[in-house]
């Protein structure tokens, strides 16, 4: 069962006084980070392309008593990047954390029928836009001495155990499984400078891009988004996805000092999603298929 209460609701100013950029920042996930951050204290930078979402969140969270300002920023975009950043470090002065969370979902398909230019929107974004991201931040972070830089990744991007992986989502996953590379390499080379870096994975969260992404595979396997869904939580011990305020929490955790000697690290936020049942996915998939 979903909790009745956000746990989090009863904690204040764990981010107090923190300057907080949060990239993705408008929607999903990353509007749920915003607010959670917000309102632990945090002066929040939500960035993304569409400011209008973007100024909504800001609204949102000036309606509460906190602060926050919209900027605007194209992962696919170096200069944009660097331009983001300029901007946040103009109007506050510095960056103690950074969430990175923008991120596309890409087709579902096998491997031998995606296009170039589908692998290279992923890679881009997902992946070079959060390093980009990274290094610029790093820029200001490194000379103060401190920082938390937290990564959204996802359980299809978890390794090491040889089921990683979602079946039809090779792109995605690939890029994700390169940002847990970069989390695990950044934690080591900024930890001599006062900078923790961890990744929070997610599998599927009750928010828009769920619903896409189930559509995606409801498509690729010929049946309903209702089926698709049904199908999905067979593998989740939970038996749900995820709110994406639970997603928040774990990352105003790792962004707070509650989690000071916590680094290199990827914590698992999945609704006990377990890689072995995406074996039944493919075999249902198959079947479908061939009817």
């Amino acid at each position: 069962m979903v909790p009745e209460k956000n746990p989090l609701d009863e904690c204040k100013n764990l981010l107090k006084d923190k300057i907080a950029i949060v990239t993705g920042g408008g929607t999903g996930i990353g509007r749920g980070i915003s607010l959670a951050m917000a309102k632990q204290g945090a002066t929040v930078i939500p960035a993304a392309r569409r400011m209008e979402k973007l100024e909504q969140v800001v609204a949102e969270i000036e309606a509460e008593g906190g602060k926050a300002k919209a900027i605007p920023v194209d992962l696919k975009n170096e200069q944009s990047i660097i331009k983001m950043v300029e901007e946040a470090i103009k109007a506050f002065g510095r960056i103690d954390v950074l969430v990175n969370n923008s991120g596309v979902s890409g087709p579902t398909c096998y491997l031998i029928d995606l296009q170039l230019k589908d692998w290279l929107d992923i890679i881009d974004t997902d992946l070079t836009g959060t390093m980009l991201v990274c290094r610029e931040v790093l820029k200001h972070m490194m000379p103060a001495g401190s920082g938390s830089i937290v990564m959204i990744g996802a359980e299809g991007g978890r390794t090491g155990d040889g089921r990683s992986g979602y079946p039809l989502r090779a792109s995605y996953c690939c890029a994700k499984m390169g940002v847990i590379g970069l989390t695990e390499t950044l934690s080591r080379e900024c930890g001599p400078y006062g900078i923790r870096v961890n990744n929070v994975s997610p599998a599927g969260t009750k928010n828009e891009r769920l619903v896409e992404v189930m559509q995606g595979r409801a498509d690729a396997a010929g049946i309903t988004l209702e089926e698709a869904f049904a199908d999905e939580m067979r593998y989740y011990s939970l038996g749900r996805p995820a709110e994406v305020w639970e997603i928040a929490n774990a990352t105003v955790f790792l962004a707070s000092d509650l989690s000071s000697c916590i680094t290199g690290q990827v914590i698992p936020a999945h609704a006990g999603l377990y890689h072995v049942g995406q074996d039944l996915f493919m075999l249902d998939f198959e079947e479908r298929k061939a009817k």
